[in-house]
């Protein structure tokens, strides 16, 4: 990553995790993906169950292939013969994964979902959330926020899984009622009651989408 670049990312990592203390959830900075599995290696305990909704900059740090090689019980949805129950599951574990489809530089996080199975999870249930966020993915404002979430990860998203959207062939929002929308839910984090629950490792790296 460029030295310039680096900085910057570096100064506004610091507003962004103070912005998270004063909501009760947690930040950390990491210059590389390597220090960013460091960091969740280090706060995800050997032993736990974990689990995951889509989050494409999780397995980019390496932190999937390093949770299910390791001493760790992975709930690996993909994989489960009953897909349904891995999700439920997911609802019961010590540490759910993510990303973020967007956050804002106080601290708020944006996300979309489809199934809200990753929505839902994230606003109840497991123990601990920790998000794998690519300083890419901070904007200004909630307006800011919802737009990227709107306009860059979601069309991004339904081209990849190719789905039937306007999106898919526009590369933007229309505010579709498709039947294979994935913008069903709206999920914006601005506060956790339960302190210690939500983590954010930031990266100075472009993650996800």
């Amino acid at each position: 990553m460029n030295e310039i670049i680096t900085k910057r990312n570096r100064l506004l990592a610091q507003k962004v995790i103070k912005g998270l203390a004063s909501r009760n959830m947690t930040g950390y900075y990491a210059e590389t993906r390597e220090d960013a599995l460091r960091i969740a290696l280090s706060l995800i305990a050997k032993g736990s169950s974990v689990t995951m909704g889509g989050g494409m900059s999780v397995h980019e740090i390496g932190l999937v292939t390093a949770l299910k090689n390791g001493e760790y019980d992975f709930i690996d949805r993909d994989k489960a013969p009953d897909g349904r129950a891995a999700m439920l599951a997911a609802y019961d574990a010590d540490w759910f994964l993510s990303s973020v489809n967007a956050m804002t530089d106080d601290g708020v996080l944006v996300n979309i979902d489809g199934n809200a199975n990753r929505v839902s999870a994230i606003a109840q249930g497991p123990k601990q959330v920790l998000f794998i966020v690519g300083m890419n993915k901070v904007c200004g404002d909630i307006d800011g926020a919802m737009k990227r979430a709107r306009n860059v990860a979601a069309p991004i998203n339904a081209q990849r899984f190719g789905l039937s959207t306007p999106c898919t062939s526009t590369g933007a929002c229309m505010n579709c009622k498709s039947p294979d929308t994935i913008c069903c839910q709206f999920l914006i984090t601005r506060y956790s009651r339960h302190k210690d629950r939500i983590h954010v490792i930031l990266v100075n790296d472009v993650l996800g989408f």
